[in-house]
């Protein structure tokens, strides 16, 4: 029963949280230990959030979920967590997360309740708007990267909010491009009718290029190689190339990446590409 509550929680999508430290690592401020506190204060909340959320949607999907060859097996759609419980177990979370976000101050207050919102109003019928739904995603990661910024004081910056918004979109029409090829037409979502694959591909495509200009751009921009001394930043563009280039080719193996968090977590080229982008950026701006 204890690990049916732990499943319920999705601990593996907490990794989407790690937005909230991007503010964070290019602010520079790593020797502040309060500022590093705050930060990890507003990860854990978003991530007690985000499972209050997953628990709520999984209990309203419960019908849809019980058709569906993956999903069926969640706790709440097998039946092994009660609606009793999965309401009681999100209002812990939520006041835990709440709880956490009020020692921080009312701003990351605000944003998490912003994020609740955003939920609400998706499951409540944004998620069945062609491209809403996904611009509606991606809203939600940039109040991640909000909460890690606005939240704890942090100005955040322009191109981390564009270069944020790019990537999170494509993993959005990404996600839906993989769901459309590995999932039968009666047991996907609703949405995915209004889409096509040829609409996808285009998205995709647009949104690649954004991701990868907008970070190039950062990176030879005046204004970062005033504010970090360097402008060697511009030597991670390959590595973040190859990562768009590594999820397009896992998106075009039909249903291999239905599930961003599971693919970050499995696929071994994405971790690397990402633990050496993470330690030149550390490196280069220490």
């Amino acid at each position: 029963m204890i690990m049916h509550y732990w499943q319920a929680l999705r601990p593996q999508q907490w990794v989407k949280n790690a937005f909230v430290w991007a503010g964070f690592l290019f602010a520079r401020d790593w020797r502040d230990a309060t500022l590093a506190g705050h930060v990890a204060a507003a990860f854990a909340a978003f991530c007690l959030l985000s499972s209050a959320v997953y628990v709520g949607n999984d209990w309203i999907d419960r019908k849809a979920d019980r058709a569906h060859p993956r999903k069926r097996h969640r706790p709440i759609a097998a039946g092994a967590i009660s609606g009793v419980a999965a309401a009681t177990m999100s209002a812990v979370l939520l006041a835990g997360a709440f709880a956490i976000a009020s020692t921080v101050g009312t701003a990351l207050v605000i944003i998490l309740g912003a994020y609740l919102a955003l939920n609400a109003t998706y499951s409540l019928g944004l998620k069945q708007i062609v491209i809403v739904d996904v611009i509606a995603v991606a809203l939600g990661f940039l109040l991640r990267i909000l909460a890690g910024t606005s939240g704890v004081g942090i100005a955040p910056s322009p191109w981390l909010l564009m270069c944020g918004l790019m990537l999170t979109l494509l993993l959005g029409f990404g996600k839906r491009r993989a769901e459309m090829a590995g999932v039968a037409a009666e047991t996907r979502r609703s949405v995915l009718d209004d889409y096509s694959p040829g609409l996808l591909d285009r998205l995709i495509t647009v949104c690649v290029s954004g991701t990868l200009i907008s970070y190039s751009l950062y990176t030879i921009s005046p204004q970062t190689i005033a504010l970090h001394g360097s402008a060697d930043l511009v030597y991670t563009v390959p590595i973040v190339t190859y990562a768009l280039f590594r999820y397009l080719y896992l998106v075009d193996r039909e249903h291999a990446a239905e599930d961003p968090a599971r693919l970050m977590l499995t696929d071994h080229h994405l971790q690397a590409a990402a633990l050496i982008w993470l330690g030149t950026v550390v490196w280069i701006l220490r």
